[in-house]
């Protein structure tokens, strides 16, 4: 995943040099989008040249450009309104916060209406923005990309349904491949005559079609757009599920048909009470959820993951150069994070050399989580004593990272609530730990003490912290100590390598 070339790659591991202060890198420190939908129009700043870059700003507006399209074949009066007055203030925004580059892009509802053209002349003239009015063939290439974004791994169909159209693309290895585009839109679809039982047959015959044109089996699909993380958060409610990060949520098709089923018998301001969405979202809501549940039917999918990612995110993704392109957003997030808030920028690393012995040849899911752990082991330290592994916890587990799911999150959660703390009784996390097995909770366990250990040895020169040897068949843990550095062990350290060993279950060998 990680293709850099420096001298010292050896040293950093499998991946490589961080890129974050690379000049081209650099150049995409503060990046602004802007996507013109057919309901809403967004402005996004991001700041950061991590492969996993902050949201600088975020607005959103819900203008409803496309809701008259139906019936008229041109924009919204007032939808257009909306859309140039938030235009106007997103074109002084990105001055003010001296953005650039800056994207403009427009989909389903500027490209069909018969006043378009006439309308980005307009935003031009009045704004200074020039609109790329992008094909539906493209929009679909974006948003794939936006997954890519999060998930550099993703194997297999994106969905993104906005107001006035629904794409699909093929993912894998890296590659966006075939792709195709649709006018399922649930505000298109709102306006159909002949109600229920009509919108319910141009639906089928839709995805029939699109499902003759994407022929291949598709174990995951990648929802992407408002609708479905609106039907996501409904889900986690109808489920009781503890974690209400939209990112990386998986569902799977019966889940989320059972949903839907739940839905119809809802009010749309039940269901704004349960989420806190707009009512302009909401009422697209049961409307998308037909499009789903005939998605389901036709193409069954074994999984169904939300991305917070699309189209956004996809431009910000093709500015990127190729070998940032290839790195994984979690480790360059928490480099990231670990350069800007760290006690001792860099002994993440040292800390992970000295901790691997006790984790020796784990799979390569497991690796990135334990170096993502180091890397964050610190970068908290500013937090009340009392709280800082509360702290800890709450970052990890609702940060705003990609290449993360949701036990990885618990995972390096758990980890570094130990790297402050021996003990997890107590705390008010007890309904997230349940969301990773017990197993995978007692390794992140370990890797937490074993962290809240390493972190006493944190001297200039690294090669003097001491070795770890760990001998899990004869469940012996031995640390063996320089001459130059044993008066560093003393007995708050002795204590937290008995509590270590406790985790392993082991017998302490000290030298």
């Amino acid at each position: 995943m990680d293709g850099a070339q420096s001298g010292d790659n050896e040293e950093y591991g499998p991946f490589g040099r961080p890129l974050f202060n690379d000049p081209k890198a650099k150049a995409l420190s503060r990046v602004g989008t802007i996507d013109v939908g057919s309901n809403s129009v967004r402005l996004v700043v991001f700041d950061g040249a991590a492969r996993s870059p902050a949201y600088f700003y975020n607005e959103k507006i819900m203008a409803g450009l496309g809701a008259d399209m139906r019936e008229t074949g041109r924009l919204s009066v007032e939808g257009r309104a909306r859309a140039l007055s938030a235009l106007k203030r997103f074109s002084l925004l990105c001055k003010g916060m001296n953005v650039s580059p800056m994207t403009a892009v427009a989909t389903a509802a500027v490209r069909d209406a018969e006043d378009g053209p006439e309308f980005c002349e307009e935003v031009a003239r009045e704004t200074g923005i020039n609109l790329w009015v992008a094909s539906g063939t493209e929009e679909a290439r974006l948003s794939a990309q936006g997954v890519f974004l999060g998930w550099p791994e993703a194997q297999g169909l994106m969905c993104d349904i906005g107001g006035s159209s629904m794409e699909l693309a093929e993912v894998g290895d890296g590659v966006v491949g075939k792709r195709v585009t649709s006018e399922l839109g649930p505000l298109k679809l709102m306006g159909m005559k002949g109600g229920h039982k009509v919108r319910k047959a141009v639906i089928d015959a839709t995805i029939t079609d699109l499902r003759d044109d994407m022929p291949r089996d598709y174990k995951t699909i990648y929802l992407v757009g408002g609708s479905w993380r609106a039907l996501a958060r409904l889900d986690m409610e109808r489920r009781g599920y503890p974690l209400k990060v939209l990112h990386e949520y998986r569902m799977t098709s019966k889940s989320v048909l059972q949903t839907v089923k739940w839905i119809r018998g809802k009010s749309v301001d039940e269901l704004r009470a349960i989420t806190g969405n707009s009512e302009a979202r909401m009422r697209l809501v049961p409307i998308a959820a037909q499009v789903l549940k005939s998605l389901i039917q036709r193409f069954k999918p074994e999984a169904l993951a939300t991305s917070s990612y699309g189209i956004r995110e996809g431009l910000l993704y093709e500015q990127m150069p190729f070998e940032l392109k290839r790195r994984d957003p979690l480790i360059e997030a928490c480099r990231w994070d670990e350069a800007k808030n760290a006690r001792i920028p860099g002994f993440g690393r040292q800390l992970h050399k000295f901790l691997a012995p006790i984790f020796g040849k784990v799979p390569h899911e497991r690796a990135r989580l334990i170096r993502a752990a180091c890397l964050l082991h610190d970068v908290s330290w500013r937090a009340h004593p009392d709280y800082r592994a509360e702290v800890c916890f709450d970052n990890a587990t609702r940060a705003n990272l990609g290449g993360l799911d949701h036990a990885g999150r618990i995972f390096l959660g758990v980890a570094l609530l130990h790297r402050y703390k021996n003990s997890r009784d107590g705390t008010r996390f007890d309904d997230l730990f349940g969301l990773l097995p017990p197993k995978d909770l007692k390794r992140a366990e370990i890797l937490g003490k074993a962290m809240r250990f390493g972190a006493m040895f944190s001297v200039e020169r690294p090669e003097l912290m001491g070795e770890l040897k760990w001998q899990p068949k004869k469940r012996v843990l031995t640390f063996e100590l320089h001459p130059e550095t044993k008066g560093l062990f003393g007995e708050v350290a002795q204590a937290r390598l008995n509590s270590l060993a406790a985790s392993l279950e082991a017998d302490i060998v000290v030298k």
